[in-house]
């Protein structure tokens, strides 16, 4: 609940810097992302194997985190910055991008494991299993 409210936070201070076109909140999301992951939103559901799913719904506590990171920077950075238009807010959305991007890679660096998987948190559509016919 959380990783919606900074999102919904983030999404409204951009609205009042004067984005309103919906590419541009794709743009900018974009921007964080690939700062934070290495990967667009997009690179990122074909890693999971997602099609129409939410993404933030298939991370793992860790994806969520910096997630979470990436969009409360870059929300403070704004503000810090009073960022109008498309243009300082797409320079705004890298760096805070890469402060969670940062952080990803020192923790990688510690723990030796990468935070960006393939895995998916939700499991997937359940699969009947399918019984040998029954002798006789």
């Amino acid at each position: 609940m959380r990783s919606i409210a900074i999102r919904e936070e983030l999404t409204g201070e951009w609205l009042d810097r004067g984005i309103q076109e919906q590419k541009d909140y794709a743009i900018l999301t974009a921007e964080i992302s690939k700062a934070t992951f290495g990967l667009t939103p997009a690179q990122y559901k074909r890693l999971k194997g997602l099609q129409r799913e939410n993404l933030r719904d298939h991370m793992n506590d860790l994806e969520l985190i910096f997630s979470m990171l990436g969009e409360a920077a870059t929300t403070e950075i704004a503000r810090n910055r009073d960022a109008q238009g498309f243009d300082q807010n797409r320079e705004v959305a890298r760096e805070g991008g890469d402060v969670a991007g940062t952080a990803r890679r020192q923790l990688e660096s510690k723990s030796g494991r990468k935070v960006v998987t393939g895995e998916n948190y939700l499991p997937g559509p359940k699969r009947r299993k399918v019984l040998p016919p029954s002798p006789g």
